[in-house]
């Protein structure tokens, strides 16, 4: 609403610009902050649009579902089961009735199969098939543009419908142009449009938010000095060409494990560290991950003593050897084979200090533009991506990464690394500040330094430049590395041994807990198991010769399979091997999918291995009776649900099924 730049490691950008869309409805104006979960909020704070859209993708989830089913050719009874099912799904109403995303990336990736489903089940004639068919591409793009999670049931989308195609190559009733004009088709609807989509939402991000905000320095200087405000406001007016005299400050391309600036101060490292190695005790030179007059540098011409740019100035160009001297201290920055502190493999970096020990100066740099091709030879400001290559060892200037002791204030490690395979960003340095010197006297070079001179320059970046980096960060980028108390591993969600308290009163015992239904959880994981003992049974018999069922109900078996089993598989294992923070409600969407088996499972059984009518009646009862246990265990949670009617101590310690559920009960 503010238009201010942010990035979100949960995902791309739709699923905020449908919540903003929301806020643009009610009137909001974005100066209300949620920093905190509970907080109140005045009443002006219009909450029920920014609710609105999470809360009615959920509630056409369950007929999305019930739609879904019959597209699976099963029956109006297996559909209204579903729709049950995900109807009485506390988890899925807590997780809609808030500000949060997971209802609408459910209602698009079932928008997608039902749209896929519905276009593959058409006749061959319809030409309105194909509009089903851009739908569902529409949809995978909008379940991607939500969270990342949506590129699991995309790729499991994309894999159903692959097999598809390979079947319909291989009919020949079918005319090799119509095959080649229904491939096409499909291309361009399944991954042409989302593609398309997804570049578009990224588009529509990057033109809204045009104003600097707090996530600008994990992006690098040229996409900052892009945005207004920030990093543009310093940068604005500043020279382009980096040459001899020039002042500059000189950034980290890397972004782990935080943005900083080549940095030097008057401390040197000690004569010996704590394991008994020595050092040069020249001065220290770091990165510091502040603005500091400490980190600006000059750029030098070995040869000539002149700390200022003539007139006209001589750019440095790729393949220069410079020298960069501390604009605060005037040291060299220098190397040397002596075993950097926390690297002992590398070597020192310090700002020469001549101690009259037969320790020479080696204070020699090449420049090294790794990114000339794209821009230039000449070292440019924010654009060029430089690497310093040390000329007497040719090592590279390089960040570590590593905190130093409390010697260095804890200040990065900078080192000389002389061993490097291609392009690293932690090799890699950008000038991000910069101004032409033109005082010689250090006194008077220290005052220009707050001075910077005012030369109009262009320098705005393609929006696919963006693009790209904006992508890279979203998936690298980790904004919380701690345990949660509501985190969680995902063998805990199967069996629901978890929960979340999202809203508890602050004199009351009413609360909002992210529960799930009991009794569909457990059935759920019960067809699961049960789709998996049939399917096994089944191919087993079949390799022996046995068809047990016809070759048109076996493919509904498999295609229900594929969808659900397979779309639980998709959305859970890969949780398996993530290493981050991750939350009970990461699983909704795989429980979706078990609540699409369920009912269709009980009728395959009910009408293909059930021939005694007496086993089928009771089949029919004891579905009737798991029905209504589904919606006692419904009402039960309600309280936990809607955070009304309050409930007593006794009462909530009575729906605390699992003693590992956090409930709280307060006495009175």
């Amino acid at each position: 609403m503010k238009r201010v730049f942010f990035i979100d490691d949960s995902g791309p950008p739709l699923g905020h610009m449908i919540l903003a869309f929301g806020a643009y409805l009610g009137g909001f104006d974005g100066n209300f902050v949620w920093n905190r979960i509970g907080a109140e909020y005045p009443g002006s704070v219009s909450v029920w649009s920014l609710r609105l859209l999470p809360a009615l993708c959920g509630a056409l989830c369950v007929p999305l579902v019930y739609l879904l089913t019959l597209e699976l050719h099963f029956s109006h009874l297996s559909a209204l089961g579903a729709a049950l099912l995900l109807l009485l799904e506390n988890s899925l109403i807590v997780q809609s009735r808030f500000m949060l995303l997971e209802s609408v990336l459910i209602f698009f990736v079932l928008l997608a199969f039902f749209s896929y489903l519905r276009f593959y089940n058409a006749p061959n004639s319809s030409c309105f098939r194909y509009c089903w068919l851009l739908l569902c591409g529409a949809s995978c793009a909008a379940a991607v543009g939500v969270k990342y999670m949506g590129v699991f049931s995309y790729l499991l989308l994309l894999g159903v419908a692959s097999l598809h195609t390979w079947r319909l190559i291989g009919d020949q009733t079918v005319s090799h142009l119509s095959v080649c004009v229904q491939c096409m088709c499909r291309a361009v609807c399944l991954f042409v449009v989302p593609v398309l989509l997804y570049v578009f939402w990224f588009y529509v991000h990057l033109s809204l938010l045009h104003r600097s905000g707090p996530h600008d320095q994990l992006m690098s200087s040229a996409f900052q000095a892009s945005l207004e405000g920030g990093l543009s406001r310093i940068t604005k007016g500043q020279p382009l060409e980096v040459s001899y005299g020039s002042q500059v400050t000189l950034r980290s391309s890397a972004s782990q494990p935080i943005p900083c600036w080549l940095h030097s101060h008057k401390a040197n490292y000690p004569i010996r560290y704590e394991n008994g190695r020595g050092s040069s005790h020249q001065q220290q030179v770091t990165c510091y991950p502040f603005k500091d007059v400490n980190n600006w540098w000059i750029i030098k011409e070995p040869g000539r003593q002149d700390l200022v740019v003539s007139s006209p100035p001589r750019p440095v160009r790729h393949g220069d050897v410079i020298q960069l001297v501390h604009g605060m201290t005037s040291r060299f920055l220098n190397s040397h084979d002596v075993a950097a502190p926390m690297s002992p493999h590398a070597q020192e970096v310090s700002g020469y200090i001549d101690f009259n020990v037969s320790m020479s100066a080696q204070n020699l740099w090449r420049v090294d533009i790794s990114n000339r091709e794209a821009e230039s030879e000449v070292w440019k400001t924010i654009l060029s991506e430089v690497r310093l290559v040390h000329v007497n060892t040719s090592a590279v200037l390089k960040l570590s990464g590593v905190s130093l002791p409390d010697w260095g204030f804890r200040q990065l490690e900078v080192v000389a690394e002389k061993l490097f395979k291609a392009h690293s960003s932690s090799l890699s340095w950008t000038v991000e500040e910069h101004r032409y010197g033109t005082s010689q006297e250090q006194k008077e070079r220290e005052a220009e330094l707050h001075s910077p001179t005012h030369i109009d320059v262009d320098r705005k970046i393609s929006f696919w430049a963006k693009f790209l980096e904006l992508q890279w960060k979203m998936l690298t980028v980790k904004q919380e590395d701690s345990e949660h108390k509501y985190s969680s591993s995902p063998l805990e969600w199967v069996a629901m041994e978890t929960n979340i308290a999202y809203w508890l009163h602050s004199s009351s015992n009413a609360q909002i807990h992210l529960i799930g239904n009991p009794v569909s959880w457990g059935v759920a994981n019960l067809s699961l198991l049960a789709y998996q003992l049939l399917a096994a049974v089944y191919l087993l018999r079949r390799r022996r010769g046995f068809k047990d069922l016809p070759d048109g109900v076996w493919a509904r078996f498999l295609s229900l399979g594929c969808v659900c089993v397979g779309g639980w598989l998709v959305n859970f294992v890969p949780f398996l091997l993530m290493e981050k923070t991750l939350f009970l409600y990461h699983y909704l969407p795989a429980l979706c999918y078990l609540h699409l088996l369920s009912p269709s499972l009980l009728e395959h059984i009910h009408t293909h291995l059930l021939s005694s009518e007496t086993h089928r009646r009771a089949l029919c009862v004891c579905v009737s009776a798991v029905l209504v246990s589904v919606f006692v265990s419904y009402r039960t949670f309600c309280p936990l649900t809607y955070g009304c009617p309050e409930l007593s101590a006794n009462q909530l310690r009575g729906l605390k099924w699992r003693d590992s559920w956090d409930i709280l009960c307060r006495r009175r």
